[in-house]
């Protein structure tokens, strides 16, 4: 009979040959002290280094570890997809693999996880990264994703998370959605906090984030506060917005026919291309809100997933 997992410890890797053993080693140490049974799964995300060499070494050992060897690089969004459908703990834990993240901070988030929480984020306050090209990009977009998505947390992008299994249940993953995994859960209706974590240097190789990543940071964040504000209702976007242009429309036009009417001359006038263009426009916006209500319906009918989730029931 197999043993019942507590805590699966997720794990994506690209490229960090160096960092693996050392953070396997503290994994290990940390968790063996804490008292509940546990697996460490690590992917590996197409590495052109000796990652997999280095993976598949340490897995005939440590009885914990189970390693995923993707096909190629698909990206870390994809990376922890796949840790999180093979694992099979109650808890879950992510943290990036190349030592930044302090394992020993592990055991808080799960205390605090254990407080009520369905998400517990960390918050990397005394971060070791340069200045220009880390510290300061990611201040500014976690300032802007907090004020667009209503999700106040002050460091989105740290990969040190513990999450309930059934949250994640709840999730899809796809692109590059790994940064915005707190505004998914609050989509899900999950209890959200966040506490500080230890954040140190890194040891080996180059960062795998630059400054270059902030378009499709943006890109994103357009992405998750439209599936934020109108997963379950794009009529309220497409079909407003379709109004007004209508409701403008109508309004240009009756005051160009009142003019013709008293005679004067509106062919060459600007409005009446304007009345013409944001009428076939809003047209087009309340049919793309109808398109979109009955491409929701599809969507929740073929996948099954209900428009709530129940936390807890009580009955006399």
């Amino acid at each position: 009979m197999s043993k019942e997992i507590n805590v699966s410890i997720v794990i994506p890797i690209f490229n960090e040959e160096e960092s693996i053993p050392q953070l396997v080693q503290e994994i290990l140490l940390t968790m063996r002290s804490y008292n509940k049974s546990f697996e460490i799964i690590l992917v590996n995300d197409g590495s052109k280094d000796r990652s997999a060499e280095v993976l598949e070494n340490l897995s005939k050992d440590i009885p914990e570890l189970t390693c995923i060897l993707l096909r190629k690089n698909y990206g870390q969004t994809a990376a922890m997809a796949a840790g999180f459908d093979l694992s099979t703990g109650d808890i879950i834990v992510s943290i990036d693999g190349d030592l930044q993240n302090d394992p020993n901070d592990i055991p808080l988030l799960i205390a605090k996880l254990n407080e009520g929480y369905d998400l517990v984020c960390g918050w990397r306050h005394d971060r070791k990264d340069a200045e220009i090209s880390r510290k300061i990009p990611s201040k500014i977009a976690n300032k802007l994703i907090r004020r667009v998505t209503g999700v106040h947390l002050n460091d989105y992008g740290c990969s040190l998370k513990a999450y309930r299994r059934e949250i994640l249940t709840d999730m899809k993953l796809y692109g590059e959605l790994h940064r915005f995994l707190p505004i998914l859960a609050n989509i899900e209706g999950a209890r959200i906090t966040e506490i500080k974590v230890n954040h140190r240097a890194r040891k080996h190789g180059l960062s795998k984030y630059g400054i270059d990543r902030t378009y499709r940071v943006m890109m994103d964040l357009l992405t998750v506060w439209f599936l934020n504000r109108f997963l379950t209702r794009p009529m309220y976007i497409f079909g407003f917005g379709g109004m007004i242009a209508i409701l403008s429309s109508s309004i240009a036009s009756i005051y160009l026919l009142i003019m013709k009417l008293l005679g004067e001359d509106i062919g060459n006038r600007p409005l009446l291309n304007f009345a013409l263009i944001i009428g076939i426009a809003g047209v087009q916006l309340f049919c793309f809100g109808l398109l979109g209500e009955l491409q929701i319906r599809t969507y929740h009918e073929s996948q099954g997933r209900p428009i709530y989730r129940i936390r807890k029931t009580f009955k006399g």
